[in-house]
């Protein structure tokens, strides 16, 4: 680590937001004018800082210096102090007053403004309005200084300082001090483990009210994020004194207020279980409400439609050109009988076909239809396949930018007979909940997906518990399509699910679009073999874009094959020569880059997951623009965090996509994450190509491990508590 002393004379940028800046800083050992970046919160120009970071250079703007931490430095001499007076940085204090000030009370001016601001009236000139502004400024000022010295004493980095600057402007120090665990709350991105070490530094006692209840917090969240909804009592006790040495007799008062004021439900686990569940009560409430609300819907009269089998047929083969199987004829006279029903099969089992031909029954119904899906890609690809308008669910349930909260409800229910719901897997209990609140008692609900599939990125198990349940009728459908038996990726996508080792072919030279494996038992061989697949290989012999039509989808984003060093090593082989910049988080981007959006985003009418193309960036205006499906979006240079290189993307992320042809790297690396459903949701994602890249050993990990539903999860029996 290098160490700089100087004083920021220009900033060329900085994001209000998070206090990353762009400035142009005098060195004290040099003379010279130099760029340093990073995050530099409560910095202003004329201020003396000791820097310490490394060189790096920029593709474009040449050598600066990547500022890791700093220390404001306040000048000593009577020139350094006329100058950072006259700099602005003291509201109140101007050019003349700054004269007047340092006139006066010369090397002492600083110790005045600090310990007897009463003194400043002495000065010639100044009256006491001013120097009570002067004395509230400069105490402004000096709270800034103390939290970044915080900072320096704590050794905590600038990063954390500006999150929290941030948050809590000028209380970020007392806030810290006398919270720290609110902070993590409030602030995400902090990491709780070095904010209770944190705490224990300041003195807190390590059995300490607070500390025992933010502890139970995060163990919680944690067992939440991966995607339950609610965690037995006996082993979140358990964590809590393996993780944070807190023995259970300590934690069960800090439970029970917990439970007590409302924020956690404890209820008995089912299926015989002796243990209590410890839910979130948001969680709670949403299990408890869809039960309800289904419950409820069932039980509504239905009148059975007068369409009978050959009609059917009839009407399907004049409307959208289809002679439904046998299977799916079952379906059909079924499905319009029931308030709600679930449909779901594996890749090339007509499910697609299936809704194709029920909003086609539908229409010669007079029925009115609304079509969704979880995410925008999955809304695109069922409006293009029923040629009817589809919406992401978020948008058809109007959620509202300035409440956070979605328009259709109960109150207000969607206006529709039937409400049809693709990709059904990827929805969790909280969109759930919004959804079968917004169906009207009126109406029918039906959902689509493949229940193999991994579950939702979010809490909840919703589609496979509803099956298990047996109270929602659901109909699988299993014979596949002879066109789609010529498919080997179906076939190994079939083959997977029953827990059979698919077929592995070369990819040889006489190979054409189908599921191929490449063993490579040593993650470096397997991550060049990756790219090389993607930059010349597959474009080459398949006619690809190497770009636009080939996908990487990997389980993990560390090591050699995840997604943070493919990305890197994929950037540098198809798209070296681009314009570069630097994001917010560290990831550069470059104009020609794939790159994927993070969240929803409904101003900019862009999704979470959204895939697009670099197409252009405006330095002066600082502006970058993302082509989405031949529509441009622009995205300020402090709007990068929503958005992350895509080359290679992991296999949750793929969720609800397709693409030409997949390459999927698979090391017994990814131990924690090798399992069936996993391996099975990147398979499927290839339309034409599918190509594993790793060793045997890593596969038939994944094949053997079968568990696809171990989400804690209570739906199933609040539908069937008998």
């Amino acid at each position: 680590m290098i160490t700089l002393s100087g004083s920021i004379e220009r900033v060329v940028y900085l994001n209000p937001d998070n206090h990353y800046m762009i400035a142009r800083f005098r060195s004290h050992e040099a003379k010279n004018q130099i760029t340093v970046v990073g995050y530099l919160p409560g910095v202003n120009i004329g201020e003396t800082l000791n820097l310490t970071g490394d060189w790096e250079t920029h593709d474009r703007y040449g050598e600066q210096f990547k500022v890791r931490t700093f220390e404001l430095m306040l000048p000593a001499h009577v020139d350094g102090i006329r100058k950072y007076l006259k700099s602005g940085i003291i509201k109140g204090i101007g050019g003349k007053t700054a004269d007047r000030l340092v006139d006066h009370f010369q090397d002492l001016t600083l110790d005045i403004l600090e310990n007897t601001p009463e003194r400043i009236l002495e000065a010639r000139g100044i009256g006491k309005k001013t120097a009570n502004r002067i004395t509230e400024a400069w105490r402004e000022r000096k709270g800034i200084h103390e939290f970044m010295a915080f900072l320096n004493e704590f050794n905590l980095s600038p990063f954390f300082g500006a999150k929290v600057l941030t948050c809590y402007g000028d209380q970020a120090l007392s806030m810290v001090k006398q919270s720290p665990y609110q902070v993590c709350r409030d602030i995400p991105e902090i990491d709780f483990p070095s904010m209770d070490t944190l705490a224990f530094q300041m003195g807190l006692a390590e059995d300490a009210p607070e500390r025992i209840t933010a502890c139970l917090e995060h163990e919680l969240k944690r067992h939440i994020d991966d995607g339950h909804t609610f965690m037995p009592k006996s082993l979140l006790l358990e964590k809590l004194e393996k993780r944070f040495g807190i023995p259970g007799y300590n934690a069960e008062a800090s439970m029970d207020e917990l439970v007590d004021s409302g924020f956690w439900v404890e209820e008995p686990m089912k299926d015989g279980a002796k243990d209590d569940g410890i839910f979130p009560a948001l969680l709670h409430e949403a299990e408890t409400n869809i039960a309800r609300r289904i419950r409820a819907l069932l039980t509504i009269p239905l009148k059975s439609p007068s369409i009978d089998e050959e009609t059917m047929v009839s009407e399907l083969v004049e409307r959208v050109a289809i002679v439904p199987s046998q299977e799916q004829m079952d379906v059909l006279k079924e499905i319009f009988c029931h308030r709600m029903a679930v449909i779901t099969g594996g890749p090339g089992t007509g499910k697609t076909t299936l809704i194709r031909s029920i909003t086609a029954l539908l229409s010669r119904m007079g029925k009115t239809i609304l079509l969704a899906a979880p995410t925008g890609r999955a809304a695109r690809r069922i409006s293009e396949v029923t040629l009817r308008e589809a919406e992401t669910l978020h948008k058809m349930l109007r959620y509202n930018l300035a409440t956070g909260l979605f328009d259709k409800n109960q109150d207000d229910p969607l206006n529709a007979d039937t409400v049809i719901v693709d990709e059904a897997s990827m929805v969790d209990i909280v969109l759930m909940e919004q959804l079968i609140s917004a169906v009207s008692m009126n109406s029918t609900l039906i959902l689509v997906g493949d229940v193999f599939q991994l579950p939702s990125i979010g809490p909840g198990n919703v589609l496979a518990d509803l099956i298990k349940s047996k109270k929602i009728p659901s109909f699988e459908l299993k014979t596949i399509f002879r066109q789609a038996l010529e498919s080997p990726i179906v076939l190994a996508a079939h083959q997977l699910k029953e827990g059979e080792m698919p077929l592995l072919e070369p990819l040889s030279g006489e190979a054409g679009p189908g599921f191929y494996f490449i063993e490579k038992d040593d993650p470096r061989q397997a991550a060049a073999t990756v790219v090389d697949l993607c930059a010349k290989t597959l474009p080459e012999k398949f006619r690809l874009d190497p770009v636009r039509d080939v996908q990487v989808i990997t389980p993990m984003h560390k090591g050699m094959v995840g997604t943070l060093n493919l990305n890197q090593a994929l950037q540098k082989a198809l798209n070296p020569s681009g314009l570069r910049i630097q994001g917010m988080k560290g990831a550069r981007f470059r104009v020609g880059d794939k790159v994927m959006h993070l969240k929803n985003n409904y101003q900019k009418e862009v999704f979470n997951g959204d895939i697009g193309n670099i197409t252009n960036m405006d330095n002066e205006n600082r502006i970058l623009t993302v082509t989405y499906d031949q529509r441009p979006v622009s995205y300020a240079f402090d709007e990068l965090e929503e958005l992350a290189p895509a080359y290679a993307v992991s296999i949750h992320k793929s969720q609800g996509s397709e693409y030409p042809a997949v390459v999927i790297p698979l090391m017994t690396e990814h131990y924690i994450l090798l399992q069936r459903n996993l391996l099975y949701t990147a398979i499927t994602r290839g339309k034409k190509l599918a190509v594993i890249v790793g060793s045997r050993k890593a596969l038939g990990i994944a094949i053997g491990n079968n568990k696809p539903g171990q989400r804690l999860s209570s739906l199933a029996y609040r539908l069937s508590p008998s």
